[in-house]
């Protein structure tokens, strides 16, 4: 998977601004998840579904679907560059 810097750089703001680690932002989602898979996730490493990433985002103060935004706003750029 190809790291979305814009997205990760998001995920960690987030997270910092609100002081919380790893384990903490998976312990108050209770998506399920480990603290590594957070952790890849927030790196651009993987991909959360639907399901994990409306529970993450809470947490974050996000909105769950900027996991997925930035991907269909990249692929409509694209498209329109070719």
């Amino acid at each position: 998977m190809r790291k979305n810097s814009s997205l990760t750089e998001c995920l960690l703001k987030a997270r910092k601004d609100r002081k919380l680690t790893h384990q903490e932002v998976v312990d108050l989602s209770k998506a399920g998840i480990t603290r590594q898979y957070y952790g890849a996730i927030e790196r651009g490493d993987r991909k959360p579904s639907p399901s994990v990433a409306m529970k993450l985002a809470p947490v974050l103060g996000l909105n769950w679907t900027i996991f997925f935004e930035r991907d269909v706003n990249e692929k409509l750029h694209n498209q329109d560059s070719a």
